[in-house]
């Protein structure tokens, strides 16, 4: 009698919850927050930024807070996590065993899927969508990125250098324009999206397919962002937070004072409180998006060492627990969050838009996110991973 021995697995399935690190989970899950607060008003305004034009009381702060610290903010944490997923995963599969091409094969196909998740949640949701760039991305570096060495992942600090002066340089640029502005005042206003107007699904529907397309190709540039990611990774910054300490108080400081400052002559405007003509407008708008993208390391390096402190007590408190199971789940809570929007807030169905606009957004983006992280808790207590991730899982695995 022979015995047959079945070949060994090219790769391994997904990671399992005593493998994950406390870091990326809380990132994820905290940002969500920012993320609501984002789409919740573009959505309640039926256009972008999503703030009051005309603010008065305390609608003056949300506008300041929201151009200060979530616009055009958010989204690059999302990035550098993105990329630092993509090496975590790969080195999950390698220490597992599996060959250069087995890992690059099931990257390929799980930002393949990602991307279909995109086009179906633009499609019947939302077309400020993420996944399917990040899909798009995810494709690029798996196949261009990854497998390159440590001096080649250096090209990305010196790209990062000089974004950094050329933000400096924008600064430059929008602080003459305010200075010099004298032209008609010009306040801020929200640039209309059709889709987040229409007053029927299937209209809101063909407008998103309308739009989509250039959503997405507008935000593949934070390929670079994702890049950082890597890099991150690479030195796994966040999975011991505390021996890269100096580092990360570094760039949080230094990042998220480029990001703050540079919103807020925006800000300022937004709240009524800077008077200018449009070209300062625009000046100003473009130093806040081109600033924008530091918040993306620099919100990391910030809940890096907020880690690193918490790992010196004894027991995770509950409402860390709760957020980081949350951000375990952060593609379900993602796509929890544009179904409540459309629910709640699309003209077609509650309409939930009373009173101040930008009262209703905050409330209900913090009023979803606080559901959505009860939700992953509970899930989280039943070892459950969330509907969405497990559908991706069975796809790719």
């Amino acid at each position: 009698m022979t015995t047959q021995t079945l070949p060994a697995a090219d790769h391994r399935g997904p990671v399992t919850g005593r493998e994950r690190a406390l870091a990326p989970d809380l990132i994820r899950g905290a940002m969500l927050l920012l993320i609501g607060l984002a789409n919740s008003a573009n959505f309640a305004f039926a256009g972008q930024p999503g703030v009051e034009s005309a603010p008065h009381g305390f609608e003056r702060i949300l506008n300041l807070l929201k151009l200060t610290f979530v616009d055009a903010r958010a989204y690059p944490v999302f990035a550098v996590m993105f990329g630092y997923g993509l090496v975590q995963l790969a080195r999950r599969q390698q220490s597992a065993g599996a060959t250069t091409s087995a890992v690059q094969r099931i990257l390929v196909k799980r930002n393949a899927w990602l991307i279909v998740f995109g086009v179906v949640h633009a499609t019947l949701l939302y077309f400020g969508d993420f996944l399917g760039a990040y899909g798009v991305v995810g494709i690029a570096c798996a196949l261009v990125l990854l497998n390159r060495g440590d001096k080649f992942h250096r090209i990305v600090l010196a790209v990062w250098a000089f974004m950094t002066l050329e933000t400096l340089f924008v600064a430059a640029k929008a602080v003459l324009a305010i200075v010099s502005s004298s032209g008609p005042t010009q306040a801020l206003t929200n640039s209309p999206n059709p889709s987040l107007a229409a007053t029927s699904y299937l209209s809101s529907l063909v407008d998103r397919l309308h739009e989509y397309p250039l959503h997405m190709a507008s935000v593949l540039g934070f390929v670079v962002i994702v890049w950082l990611g890597i890099w991150a990774a690479r030195k796994q910054l966040l999975e011991n937070p505390a021996a890269h300490k100096t580092l990360l108080t570094r760039v949080a400081v230094g990042c998220l004072g480029i990001t703050f400052v540079g919103g807020l002559p925006l800000a300022l405007i937004g709240a009524g409180w800077l008077h200018v003509d449009q070209a300062a407008v625009d000046a100003a708008d473009l130093l806040s998006q081109v600033s924008g993208m530091f918040g993306g390391p620099g919100y990391v390096a910030l809940f890096g060492l907020i880690v690193a402190r918490i790992r010196k007590q004894s027991k995770q408190s509950l409402p860390v627990r709760a957020i980081s199971a949350l951000g375990q789940r952060s593609l379900s809570g993602y796509l929890f969050q544009s179904v409540s929007w459309m629910i709640l807030l699309a003209p077609f169905t509650l309409d939930l838009r009373f009173g101040s606009t930008a009262y209703t957004a905050a409330l209900v983006a913090i009023g979803v996110w606080v559901i959505s992280v009860i939700g992953a808790y509970a899930m989280s207590r039943r070892s459950y991973r969330g509907p969405a991730e497990t559908l991706l899982r069975r796809l790719v695995y």
